[in-house]
């Protein structure tokens, strides 16, 4: 085979290979982030798995007497970067709530000891239940498999919503957002 031919081949080799990359790229860059993908979950549609135990701070917390309100159930471990990098998103999100008291956090301790929290929120802020005693229970009940991992709990207590990885203020107002707007309509 001479060497024209050769090019020749190769070229048209190399054209729809450097087309699929060209198109991975494309798909990549504008596919939604991890931080902004919801995820599916056996206990989706179903009332909100039990979550009770002792908050950091030594109070008894329990779920259920949260119902009425829209509750953001958050698996963080103080570690963890993503949970690091989320936990602005949830101050604010916890401060836009605050004085109406129609949306609460409650987060859940995975992995990690009581005083690691305790400096982690008394540094990066925070004022909602921790719950550290009863939180490897609640991992298992709600199937948690890495933080940080959020549910969204209606005020009927069905859990509604679930999130890998990172979550946002507004992100989670606009879930919030759309499913009022479904159930009214």
């Amino acid at each position: 085979m001479n060497s024209p031919d050769r090019r020749r081949r190769s070229l048209w080799i190399a054209l729809p290979v450097a087309a699929a990359a060209a198109l991975l790229v494309v798909v990549l860059a504008t596919r939604d982030s991890a931080f902004e993908r919801n995820a599916s979950s056996p206990i989706l549609g179903g009332l909100a798995p039990p979550l009770v135990g002792q908050t950091v701070t030594g109070e008894p917390f329990d779920l259920d007497d949260w119902r009425g309100r829209w509750v953001v159930v958050n698996f963080f471990q103080s570690t963890c970067v993503p949970c690091i990098m989320e936990h602005p998103e949830l101050v604010e999100f916890d401060e836009r709530h605050s004085a109406t008291g129609d949306a609460r956090i409650v987060s859940v301790v995975f992995d990690d000891t009581v005083e690691n929290v305790r400096e982690f929120f008394a540094v990066h802020g925070g004022d909602w239940p921790v719950v550290a005693a009863g939180a490897s229970q609640a991992a298992v009940a709600y199937g948690v498999t890495g933080v940080p991992e959020s549910y969204l709990v209606a005020p009927s207590g069905v859990v509604v919503w679930k999130q890998l990885g990172g979550v946002t203020a507004d992100g989670i107002d606009d879930v919030i957002v759309q499913l009022s707007v479904s159930e009214r309509g």
